[in-house]
């Protein structure tokens, strides 16, 4: 399949690079350290979320500001060694004009830079959880990143693997792509689903990018 975009808009974790492990080994810790037990854990959802809002589900507000900083320098620390590029990461953004793609996170600006650079992705444009007052699901984050690119947001195709993600980007009115990464294709509502990047190749052209897509 062959889609023309005047920008792609990615999601991290999950998306570019994984680091679930770390994820987990540090939202656990953080858990512990607040007295969390493992039962009112295992009902909030983690992945594809800002950390204020997970917090918020298991905290109360005048507790969150100090609880944030503490989860986000636990995953600061654990970046080295936590992080890899997933499949096809780099090979498609080596295809992208910097201007022509932005990376759109539900994580701090501070930890997604630091878990891009670990595998070495820089991006031009970032959307972080700092730049937003309503995370994914709702459209802000990835109209925001159009806004920010200058492009329409009809324009954009989203990469996501995640409900949440795929959700945001249908409300902001953008093509979706899913990845099969951390959830089954049946979990993923999505204009097309793919495993990873590594089925996604890109051309630039006069006015964006022909993404093409693996069956």
């Amino acid at each position: 399949m062959k889609i023309s975009a005047a920008a792609l808009l990615f999601d991290n974790d999950g998306t570019l690079v994984s680091s679930m492990e770390s994820v987990y080994r540090c939202w656990t810790r953080w858990a512990e350290e607040y007295g969390i037990t493992a039962e009112e854990f295992a009902r909030v959802e983690l992945h594809g979320r800002p950390a204020a809002e997970i917090i918020g589900d298991l905290l109360p507000a005048a507790r969150i500001p100090e609880a944030l900083a503490r989860i986000e320098q636990l995953e600061v620390e654990d970046v080295a060694g936590g992080v890899i590029a997933l499949p096809g990461t780099l090979a498609l953004l080596a295809q992208l004009p910097p201007e022509r793609w932005a990376v759109v996170t539900s994580a701090t600006a501070r930890l997604a830079e630091a878990r891009l650079a670990e595998v070495g992705i820089h991006p031009k444009t970032l959307i972080a959880a700092d730049d937003i007052s309503r995370g994914k699901p709702d459209p802000e984050p990835f109209l925001l990143a159009a806004r920010r690119l200058g492009v329409d947001p009809a324009d954009c195709v989203v990469f996501e693997d995640a409900p949440a993600g795929l959700q945001s980007g249908r409300a902001a009115g953008m093509t979706t792509v899913a990845l099969t990464t951390t959830h089954r294709a049946d979990e993923l509502a999505a204009d097309v689903i793919v495993e990873d990047l590594s089925a996604v190749s890109a051309q630039a052209t006069g006015d964006g990018v022909e993404i093409t897509t693996a069956d």
